[in-house]
Parts: structure tokens; sequence; C-alpha cells
């Protein structure tokens, strides 16, 4: 469970082509995507606690408070079957404070009285809420949105004074050979621009049904923030049936899964760098959701509806659950860890010492965040 002032480290593997944006380090925070990026960050906490509060209701738990917002308390709004609801002065979020939570093991109706399996739902239920919250917002961007056809490479972007904006190329065509290169992937137009760096060479794109063929000079070195053509790439969007989005929420979601989990094993392997695999902050979960704000705003692909910071709010509040759910004390995963060393040894942790591990387990995580975020705005978490 979230403590009101809990530490959320994310391993979030960024892959710039997922969303096609060139960022430059000197945009200006706008206020409302801020004020959005609040909202939507407190509601993935707020429906974390609300998963813990209504399974401690329903296997027989008692819960003492539910509050929106942090405390300091504001009002109490009502009681609810013995539970208070209240209204917090720090409007982000929520807690729920369960009875006998740190108390006596002999409480009745407390956490620590009930039996190992009730705990172990109540633990991982806020968990589970930020996973079906997650896939909930999947299905509604695919559902909208359609999905990608990857035999295909569009234009999403065309940077000024390019060789592809002196060209032509236009937002939507879509590449369909570069030279001697079919173009069916982003590992083909990589693998052909690298050939062709420096190099005239024909190009030919579909526009509306048309096949264009022009001529163009992929350079080797770029400006900044701009690759050798000049131009970001994205997969075409095709609609799907309600029952595919579905499928698609789901594998999106356990491919999420899946990377987050063996990222420590890929990075011993060499299979990806730290550039592509870091731990980010607040701030570089800011910056994401900032890009793709700013990619609804602009890409083709948005149509007018936030589909880019859907799928960020999506991955966010998945990385949220995997997150809560490691090891560690101070987190739910530390807490399903005592359980399960209690299950084993068939003997409960003295509260005292279980209280002292995560106390330093959790300054141990307020210290790590304060790190990430000042490598957050060192080092900011940008596309290509």
């Amino acid at each position: 469970m979230f403590p009101p002032n809990d530490t959320i480290v994310l391993h979030i593997k960024w892959n710039p082509r997922q969303f096609e944006y060139n960022s430059r380090s000197g945009d200006i925070m706008d206020i409302w995507t801020i004020l959005q990026f609040i909202f939507f960050f407190g509601l993935l906490i707020f429906i974390h606690e609300l998963g813990h509060m209504l399974v401690a209701k329903a296997v027989g738990i008692e819960v003492e408070e539910f509050g929106f917002g942090y405390p300091p308390k504001l009002a109490k709004l009502f009681t609810w079957k013995g539970t208070e609801f209240t209204l917090n002065w720090i409007p982000f979020g929520g807690f729920v404070r369960l009875k006998g939570e740190h108390e006596s093991v002999d409480e009745p109706g407390g956490l620590l009285n009930a039996p190992k399996w009730k705990r172990f739902l109540v633990l991982i239920a806020g968990a589970t809420m930020n996973f079906i919250f997650g896939i909930i917002l999947l299905i509604v961007m695919f559902s909208v949105a359609g999905g990608q056809d990857t035999s295909k490479v569009m234009v999403a972007e065309v940077a000024p004074n390019s060789p592809a904006q002196a060209a032509g190329l236009e937002v939507g065509d879509v590449i369909t050979r570069v030279g001697d290169y079919d173009i069916a992937s982003f590992e083909d137009i990589s693998a052909a621009t690298s050939k062709y760096l420096d190099i005239p060479v024909e190009l030919t794109y579909e526009r509306n049904g048309i096949s264009n063929t022009v001529e163009l000079t992929p350079r080797s070195n770029p400006p900044e923030n701009q690759g050798a053509m000049g131009v970001s790439i994205t997969y075409p969007v095709i609609s799907l049936p309600f029952g595919e989005s579905v499928s698609q929420a789901f594998k999106t979601f356990w491919l999420q899964v899946k990377t987050t989990l063996l990222i420590p094993v890929n990075l011993i392997r060499g299979a990806i760098s730290s550039a592509d695999a870091r731990i980010v902050g607040i701030k570089g979960i800011y910056d994401i959701f900032n890009n793709a704000a700013q990619m609804d705003q602009t890409s083709p692909v948005a149509t007018g509806f936030p589909i880019y910071r859907l799928s960020v709010i999506s991955m966010i509040s998945i990385a949220v659950g995997i997150t809560n759910l490691l090891p560690i004390p101070a987190l739910d995963g530390g807490q399903i860890l005592f359980l399960a060393i209690e299950a084993i040894t068939r003997k409960r942790i003295p509260e005292k010492v279980a209280l002292l591990i995560n106390n330093l387990f959790f300054y141990a995580l307020i210290l790590l965040m304060v790190f990430i975020t000042i490598q957050d705005f060192r080092n900011p978490v940008l596309g290509p």
C-alpha cells in the first residue's frame, strides 16, 4: 500500500520509435499538461488504494479510513459500513487505513489477525487494480485508434530544412523502397539509410494510393535531434474489431511485464544498453507524458483523441503495479515476502523488526528517488 509520501521507482524501457516524437530540450512545460499529469498520476495511486480497500472489505478485514488526497484531514465526508471517508488537504491520490495494520495480532477484524490468504489478497489487490486499469485503457486505445500495420512504414514527422522536406515528403506518406531495399519495417529503413549516407538515392513512397519516386541524400552528420533523412517514422494505423482490441491489450500488457522483468537479465547479457533501459522518477515520467501530449497535438495518428497519453498512462499504471510487487520492504511486494517467510517458518516476523526494516528501506527509497530525480533533470528522458 502507498504511504502518504510513498516513493515509486519505475523501470521503463524507453523506445523512441514507439512514441514517434522528436522532443526538443528547450520545450516549455505547459501548465495544462502538468495539471493533467498530476491528476492522472494521482488517479493511479487512488485506484491502487481503492483495490486494497475493496478486497479488505470483501474478505472481512475492517477498514478504518479511506482518504481522498493526503493528510492533514480537511473534512469527514461520510461513514459507510464502518469506514470513515475523508477529504484531505493535499489533493493527490488517496490512502487506506486498515484496522490492526501495525498493531497487535490479536485485534479482532484487523489485518495482522487475518489468515495469511486474506492478507495476501489484500496486499496484491492494489497492483491488480493498476493492472486492470492499464488493460482497460489499452482496450479503449486500441478500440478508438486501432492497431498498427507492422508491414508498412509511415512518415510521422518531417523536419524542416531536411532532405525529406526538400524531396517533398509529407506526414502520412508510406515509404515502400529506398535504393535497393524494399521497406517493410523500421530495421529495413535503418539499414537502407545507413548504406546510402551522403549518397543520392531514390526513395519510393505511396500517397493516397499513388506511388511516387523522389531522390534525396541521407546525411551522415544531421543536425541535433534529426535523423539522416529528417523524418520520424511510425507504423500506419488499421481499425480493429473489439475482440481484437481486447486481445491486443492483453498482448501489450504481457509484453510490458515481460520486458520489465527481463531488464536486469538483458542488461547483464548486453542485449540492451543502459540508455535504452533506465530507472526514472516523477520528472522522467512527466517528460514521457509531456512528449505524448505533444504527439497527440501533432501526430496524424491521434486525430484529436489522446491516444498517446492513454498509452503512457496505461504504461505507468502497469509499471506502478509491477514496482509495488517487487520484493522490497516498504512496498507491497516486501510485505508479501514477509508473509511468505511466515508461511515457510510458521513464525511471524516480530512487528518491531518488520517496522524497522520497512522504515530503513522506505528512507533508502526516498534517497534513491532524490538521486533519480536529479539525474532526470541532468539527463532528461527525450526522444531521438
